[in-house]
């Protein structure tokens, strides 16, 4: 069953925070879509208005522009509402490198104010955004929670002390919490944009310019490709999950593999380019290959992802097309 058949009670209320971004816009459509109220908490640091501008007129919508590292605005911003995902944060492993106090104080305190707001205002289910970069170095392959590795940037850091604040949380004041470890999220309102940008936005941003694109080493590195309505489906069954799986984390992907040199071929087909690549330095702090087991997740979440790599391409392409 995918995320469209499930059913809230009549009244419910979502908390989506960074709901103006990637993630969070499609994730406020989705439940505006199956009808429940959506409260989008997002400063616009990295989030877009325009992500969020066609929900402005639907009465089930409100967007609070306010930040998350302010314990007063999580309070409000939570006050009445049954579900949160929170989705707010600061994406790109180069990027935290580089400002690692800046990813301190949004990833980690901003969250950790985001559980103490739901605690205070009971909240049901804490939802949170987590990544597969929390495997460091564990070189095993398909990744599966409770192997993990040496952490590799500031970013991992960030997302690991969330999971242990989720299960700190849970175990000592009784807050239903799940953590998502997404393996690199790609589809509609991705931002192809600068030079923390995503790889496959990126990619067919460049190749329908007719620019060359960059790889970061030598394209053999793999990626679990993961398409944005498989996360969609992951928050909101994580919504309804038993209480005994809270306190946990879940790798949230598409069970595949895929080498970023073929991916690159892929679009250049698709988009009917045929342009060599050129080759950079690797990136410090990249994982080398990623592939998610997703047996814990579907077991005590029920996730079941509908769209495979080659389905989400497809249709991410064509929205980029009709978009950029």
């Amino acid at each position: 069953m995918g995320y469209k058949e499930l059913k809230f009670e009549e009244n419910a209320v979502f908390l989506v925070t960074g709901g103006a971004g990637f993630i969070g816009s499609n994730l406020c459509e989705a439940i505006l879509e199956m009808g429940y109220t959506v409260r989008c908490l997002d400063n616009l640091s990295t989030g877009k208005y325009e992500n969020i501008e066609p929900f402005l007129e639907n009465p089930r919508f409100t967007f609070i522009k306010g930040d998350i590292r302010e314990l007063d605005v999580c309070r409000k911003a939570t006050e009445g509402v049954n579900y949160v995902l929170n989705q707010a944060a600061w994406g790109s492993v180069p990027r935290s490198i580089e400002m690692p106090l800046l990813y301190e104080e949004i990833n980690i305190r901003g969250t950790l104010n985001m559980m103490e707001a739901s605690r205070q205002n009971g909240v049901k289910k804490f939802v949170y955004a987590s990544s597969s970069s929390v495997y460091g170095d564990h070189p095993v392959l398909p990744k599966t929670e409770g192997q993990e590795g040496k952490l590799l940037s500031p970013y991992a850091l960030t997302k690991r002390v969330d999971e242990e604040y989720g299960r700190l949380y849970k175990v000592l004041y009784g807050l239903d919490t799940y953590g998502m470890r997404y393996f690199n999220v790609f589809g509609r309102r991705q931002d192809p944009e600068g030079a923390y940008a995503a790889v496959i936005p990126r990619f067919i941003r460049q190749l329908m310019r007719g620019e060359v694109p960059v790889i970061n080493g030598d394209g053999r590195q793999s990626r679990d490709f993961t398409y944005i309505d498989n996360v969609i489906e992951a928050n909101l069954k994580a919504c309804q999950a038993s209480s005994d799986a809270a306190g946990e984390a879940f790798n949230i992907g598409a069970g595949g593999r895929e080498y970023l040199i073929d991916v690159y071929r892929d679009l250049c087909r698709e988009l009917g380019r045929d342009v060599e690549p050129k080759y950079g330095p690797v990136r410090a702090g990249d994982i080398r290959d990623s592939n998610a087991d997703i047996s814990k997740a579907r077991k005590l979440l029920g996730y079941d992802p509908e769209y495979d790599f080659a389905r989400g391409i497809h249709l991410a392409i064509d929205w980029y097309k009709e978009n950029l």
